[in-house]
Formats: C-alpha cells, structure tokens, sequence
C-alpha cells in the first residue's frame, strides 16, 4: 500500500494530524498511554491546539490553500471529482487523442516532462513564443497552437466539478470556523490556488457573506474597490452601524473556472459560451502572469497582509511550488517578527509505516527530501522550524483533518440556528 492508498483509506479526523517539535521529531496527536492507561508520553494535542488558537486569534487571520484541499470533495459515482495533476495529464491525452498528444511530447525528446501537464504546457509556450514569426500554415506550430487550446479548455471543464450536492463536509467546518471568527477584528482572508468553487459553495450551504471583489448588482463584474466594503446592519436607534458576523474575503490568485472576460471588465458567469475564461493555467509562466490584473491585485493584497503586525497565515494542500506565492511567505518570515505561520501537509512523513505506528520521526528528515524533487522554500521553513522558531509550526496531515482540528472560538450564532430551522422547514415543504 502506497502512503496515498493509506490516507485515501484513513477517515478525517483531528487525530490524524501530527505535529514537528524541535529535537524531538513528528509528535503523535494523542497522549501515549500503558496498559494501566497512565500516560507515558504527551502528543502534540495541547501544542497543537494552542498554535491554531493563537492564528485565529491574531488581529489578522489568513489561510492559504491549493490544490490539495480540493482532494476530499466527493461526488456520486460516474460524477466528476476534484483532478489531481496526473488526473489532468490523462484527461488531456483522451481530450486530444493518444496519437496527437504523442506527437506533441515528441516535438520536446530532451525534456523530462515526467507526465506532468505543467511541464508540457510550459515547453508549448516557450515554443510558440520562439515560433511567433512563423508563417499561418506552419503545420507544426498550429498543432502545438491547437494542442494548447485544446489543452486549456479540458482543464477548464475538469475544474467544473462542484454542484449543490457535492458532498463538501470538510469545507463546510473550515469556512464555518474561519468565518465565525470574532468580527471586532479585522475579517479573515481566505487565499486560494484553487480555480473551483468548493469554498464559494460550502459558505452558500453556511449563508455566510463573501467579499470576492465582485459587486452585488445582476451582472456581477470584479472592482478590486469592493475589496473595501464590507457588510453592515443599518439600526435606526443606533448612531455606529453594527457588523454583521460570518464575513470573509476570497482572494483567488490564479482565478476562477467562473470568471469571464468581456472587454476590459471580468464578469462571474458559469457559461463558457461567454467572454474568456480567466485562469492561469498551469505553466511556468505564472509568475509573469500573476501580475496582470485581475490577478495583480490579488498579489498585491496577498503581499500587503502579510506585512501586517500580529499576523498569522494557515497553510494546507499548497506545496509551495508557486514561486510568486511561495516567495512573499519566506520573506514575510524574515522582515515580520509578529508572523506565525502553521503548514499542514499530509506528504511531511513519507513513510507509511511511522503513520500506522507511534515512531517518532527524527527532525532531521522532518521534509521528505529524496534528493531530486527538493523544495528550496520549505527547507529554509523546515530549518527555522527544526531551530526551534516559535512563529512556525509544520504539521503532517489533510485539509480535512486541520479542518476537524481547528477550534470554534465562538459558538454557533442565532442567524446560524435560525437558517438551519428555515432549512429544515423547507426540506420538509419539498
């Protein structure tokens, strides 16, 4: 059984996660106990608590997910599902043809494209870019041309998995969490890699507010002034507005499968028969096109938040293989004192045997590191972790299982009730 088979077969639980201590190694969630059941040594329960407590407390509370958090969304069988990289590599070459699509990674034979679809994408770019000048009947640069919109809109139609029955549980508790968080304090920024709409329907299912950078008129088209608004309830008896609770802001840094360019304007619509789609497909080219709007301000705010005093940022399912988003964190890690950052991934400990089992695993090899796929970003993190750096804490585990670990700060609100009542109401009408 590979380390994915188990995790694929490991139900979400807060117990699943795992915390790295300085000179200690991977620390288990629970306490070990005898066969007296007196505790012989402390897990990582207390540790670990207090580090998600303190984020969510801070005056500024961000998250940042990627691909990874999409994995636990589930759909009915024959539906579609969230695509790995590998899900996507398949479905390209059934979209193209097995025939075309060998042609394609054959015009690159010194490559090590390694089935990854990044790679590919990026190798086609850079051809047609050096084969601009070529002539409209080049065969060989129309293929490639073709290949890569092809390419595009099968990514585009993967991405498109979620519905209203979308089985979303985990994504549900995390926007609850987050979203509940006390609104005396600045609202919490959700930055996503991620082009679907699991978070945008979990806070649907929740009623919770959005603040996307989208207006609220029937043609919803993006102002990053709306970035500035917020959501209040006006009280006649009452001179200060009053803030409505269970608001959030969603920064999409690689866009939306339901955004749409017209013109100079990018609309929120869900037919692709409308506009331009605005993506960042994957490729190596990202960096360069993370700075062009809509995409910029989205950095921008990404930047700025994380210079902010009594900080926090929660990480999960996000590799750091984005330089332009892995960058701002590293630095924001040297020039921010008040920073703390928590990272949870499930691919820390490589080793299934140590997460059937109670080992601990030396802090040495705290990263899965096999000497050819290093991570430049995570080993400066690891290594301010390993030095025992109070800002930062890695732990191995799931979107899902962080998602059952975070705490409630506040308890379920009286709006929350009353939706659920109306809820159940209808329900029953239908």
């Amino acid at each position: 059984m590979s380390i994915w088979d188990y995790w694929n077969a490991t139900p979400a639980d807060k117990a699943n996660l795992r915390l790295l201590i300085s000179g200690k190694g991977w620390t288990v969630f629970a306490d070990r106990v005898d066969d007296e059941g007196k505790v012989v040594e402390r897990g990582s329960k207390e540790q670990i608590d207090s580090a998600l407590i303190n984020a969510l407390s801070a005056s500024n509370f961000l998250t940042l997910t990627g691909a990874g958090a999409s994995l636990c969304a589930r759909n009915g069988a024959g539906e579609p599902h969230a695509p790995s990289m590998v899900d996507l590599w398949d479905a390209v070459s059934a979209a193209v043809g097995p025939v075309a699509f060998a042609a394609i990674c054959a015009k690159f034979p010194k490559a090590k494209i390694d089935d990854n679809i990044e790679k590919l994408l990026s190798l086609c770019k850079v051809y047609l870019e050096l084969n601009e000048a070529a002539q409209a009947d080049d065969a060989d640069v129309n293929a490639v041309r073709n290949f890569v919109t092809q390419a595009e809109a099968c990514i585009l139609s993967k991405v498109d998995f979620v519905s209203q029955t979308t089985a979303l549980p985990a994504h549900e508790a995390y926007v609850r969490k987050i979203g509940r968080r006390g609104f005396r304090k600045a609202r919490a920024k959700i930055f996503t890699t991620n082009y679907d709409l699991t978070l945008e329907e979990a806070a649907r299912r929740l009623r919770f507010t959005i603040i996307d950078g989208f207006s609220h008129s029937l043609d919803q088209v993006y102002d990053p002034q709306h970035f500035d608004f917020d959501i209040v309830r006006r009280d006649v008896n009452k001179d200060a507005p009053d803030y409505i609770p269970n608001v959030f802001h969603l920064y999409k840094l690689h866009g939306s499968m339901d955004w749409r360019r017209i013109g100079a304007d990018v609309f929120r619509s869900r037919d692709n028969d409308m506009g331009k789609p605005v993506l960042i497909y994957p490729r190596s080219s990202k960096y360069q096109e993370a700075f062009d709007p809509p995409y910029l301000d989205m950095m921008g705010a990404f930047q700025a938040a994380l210079r902010e005093p009594d900080t926090s940022l929660v990480i999960a399912g996000f590799g750091f293989n984005d330089d332009h988003v892995s960058r701002p964190i590293i630095s924001a890690l040297e020039t921010n004192l008040s920073l703390r950052l928590i990272i949870c991934d499930p691919s820390f400990i490589p080793s299934e045997n140590d997460l059937r089992g109670v080992a601990l695993a030396p802090a040495a090899h705290a990263i899965a590191d096999d000497g050819v796929h290093r991570n430049g970003f995570l080993d400066k993190i690891k290594t301010l972790a390993a030095a025992g750096d109070q800002r930062v804490h890695l732990i191995n585990g799931r979107f899902e299982d962080l998602a059952e670990g975070l705490p409630d700060l506040i308890g379920e609100t009286d709006r929350e009730r009353h939706i659920e009542r109306v809820k159940v109401l209808r329900d029953q009408a239908d």
